[in-house]
């Protein structure tokens, strides 16, 4: 009878382990295959860049110029010189507010002097 319990525990274990392995080979596998799907979309698109860059080249090629500008700016003298009229006034900001006063009460009021100075002072 003991013999039959073991034998019986033995085929559990096996069938566990045996589980155990199927579920490590498909998780196994599902990493593979996206790793494969991945490395496919990574194939593609530099296929798709490969052959934009070739249909890039062989328009400016065929066009005879490097995709550049064919404006180019040309300054006068006269655009520095005139005048400019402004379509309505401009804003002028008035000056700070500041008076010696206001700044010995607000470190009277902090109790902290934050200003640096360079000054030779006994240690």
């Amino acid at each position: 009878m003991a013999t039959e319990e073991r034998t019986h525990v033995s085929n559990g274990e096996a069938d566990r382990e045996a589980q155990e392995d199927e579920k490590m080979e498909q998780f196994f596998a599902l990493l593979r295959n996206f790793r494969e799907a991945r490395n496919k979309r990574k194939h593609e698109l530099r296929q798709r860049d490969d052959e934009e860059e070739m249909c890039k080249k062989n328009k400016t090629s065929k066009s005879g110029d490097d995709e550049r500008s064919s404006w180019v700016p040309k300054f006068e003298w006269e655009d520095f010189t005139a005048e400019i009229e402004f379509g309505r006034p401009l804003i002028v900001f008035p000056t700070p507010y500041n008076k010696k006063d206001d700044k010995k009460k607000q470190e009277e009021d902090d109790g902290l002097d934050l200003n640096l100075t360079l000054s030779s002072a006994s240690v």
